[in-house]
């Protein structure tokens, strides 16, 4: 009888996923022995935290010290104030996400997920933690659609069971009748920004967030239009438990991350280097590290081992200083791949500056020493970026700022705080009373973001290369032909 209701109102492709949890409510009325598990329960005595995330550069991704992203960090926060172990499940396709949830193979789902009608009815959900906006993405040289209007007629393509997809279907219903566009199964942004920019189709719909970080990878492309308000980014469990206690944890755990700031740090170190290169500069950077780098990038990876570096930040910095040009010269006398001063050479063994390896050494033994006169208090990565920065203006400065920064009422040890009291050193009110007076605190601060920005090109390229592959179907080896026979014939 329930089957015969279900198939009166659901659809049949998804009434398997809502008759199981459904037949345990309905027992669970009768049955006290079916009543709903309790997932806070659950996971303290399983030892574990299981999440399921998508694969993304703003959710969970692998780079060379292991398993990273926004998501990842707010997951792995939660598991330690739990006093449980972490396991990512990662997904494919947005809707094996909420398959997994109807399955309870995972504890919640932290995958940069929008909070829509449709999810918000079907699944409980966390307060939300971020806000973006879904924003309509073209290739700078053709026609820029600048409202809905204009999108009629275009060709879209969108991930299949996002929330862009969704938003299209509710406009073609509200009148926007020549809305085109293509739902693409287990597709990331990535892969949509280059079929955009390989011409394949016209547009494409991407949260902000997740284009910011991209951009640089694709540097004509932008922004045409934000398509409709901002949307809020929220966590989702599983229907079939009971998540009140979990949620209500989970709730106070967002409220105490943004109380203390650590929530508004993670967001500073997974998208902070977005700002402040130019389109130009970033198109520029590049078509370098297809053509230049790789005539330097084995010479980079050998003394990053020497020198127990990241070769990714070797890379950035050369790059920022040089252009990875080894015979750079600067008006007051720097030279080389790292553009050392002749007194730094000289303190750093350097004989020839214009020697691609000996540059390299001498600018990586310099970074090394300015780091370890640092207070080691500081944490990584901020310990970075301020020896960074002390590489571009001095220890002096960059003490000076500190101070200030202090004196301001912010934390001395954190990049974002420093950063942002740095160009007071050109200020008279301030640098009158620094210890070592006036310095163009302005030029660190876009010194350190620009290398943050390539650094984090130079990974994220890395990582697409190393990218894992989603189970293999047996269809897959079949041709083509022989694939859309089989499908014809059904």
């Amino acid at each position: 009888m329930l089957t015969l209701i279900l198939s009166a109102v659901i659809p049949a492709k998804k009434r398997q996923q809502y008759l199981a949890p459904l037949l345990c409510l309905l027992a669970a009325l009768f049955l006290p022995g079916c009543a709903r598990e309790d997932s806070l329960d659950h996971i303290l005595s399983s030892g574990e935290l299981k999440v399921v995330s998508r694969n993304g550069p703003t959710t969970y991704y692998q780079d060379k010290n292991g398993p990273t992203g926004f998501e990842y960090a707010l997951a792995t926060l939660l598991a330690e104030e739990l006093g449980v172990g972490l396991k990512i499940e990662p997904a494919f396709k947005l809707e094996a996400i909420f398959e997994i949830l109807q399955r309870e193979e995972a504890d919640l789902a932290a995958a940069g997920l929008t909070l829509t009608g449709q999810r918000e009815a079907s699944y409980p959900h966390s307060v939300p933690y971020y806000q973006l906006k879904p924003q309509v993405i073209y290739k700078a040289g053709s026609f820029r659609p600048r409202s809905i209007k204009d999108l009629q007629g275009m060709t879209m393509l969108v991930i299949a069971g996002s929330s862009h997809a969704n938003s299209l279907l509710a406009l073609q219903q509200g009148g926007a009748q020549q809305l085109q566009w293509e739902e693409v199964e287990g597709a990331d942004s990535m892969e949509l920004l280059e079929s955009i920019n390989s011409g394949y189709a016209q547009l494409t719909i991407l949260d902000s967030n997740e284009f910011e970080v991209q951009q640089a990878l694709y540097p004509r492309l932008k922004v045409a239009f934000d398509l409709g308000q901002e949307q809020q980014l929220a966590w989702f469990l599983p229907p079939g438990r009971d998540n009140t206690r979990l949620l209500e944890h989970i709730d106070g755990f967002f409220a105490r991350l943004d109380k203390d700031g650590t929530m508004e740090r993670l967001r500073e170190i997974h998208f902070g280097h977005t700002a402040g290169v130019t389109r130009m500069g970033s198109h520029t950077f590049t078509r370098n590290m297809r053509k230049t780098l790789p005539d330097y990038q084995t010479l980079i990876q050998q003394v990053a081992e020497e020198y127990q570096m990241d070769w990714h930040l070797l890379a950035a910095i050369s790059y920022q200083e040089s252009h990875w040009n080894p015979l750079a010269t600067s008006p007051t006398g720097v030279r080389g791949l790292m553009m050392l001063t002749l007194p730094t050479a000289r303190e750093m063994g350097v004989e020839n500056r214009l020697d691609p390896l000996q540059s390299l050494r001498g600018g990586a033994r310099y970074l090394k020493n300015i780091k370890r006169r640092l207070p080691q208090r500081i944490e990584e990565p901020d310990l970075t970026w301020f020896s960074l920065a002390a590489y571009n203006i001095g220890m002096g400065h960059l003490e000076d700022a500190r101070v200030i920064t202090q004196r301001q009422g912010r934390n001395p040890d954190m990049w974002v705080d420093v950063m942002a009291h740095l160009p007071f050193l050109q200020k008279s009110k301030y640098y009158e009373k620094a210890r070592y007076g006036y310095a163009r605190g302005s030029e660190p601060v876009t010194y350190v973001q620009n290398i943050r920005h390539y650094y984090s090109i130079l990974q994220w390229q890395d990582i697409t290369h190393n990218k894992p592959l989603p189970p293999v179907k047996p269809d897959d080896y079949l041709p083509a032909s022989v694939r859309d026979k089989r499908f014809s014939a059904l």
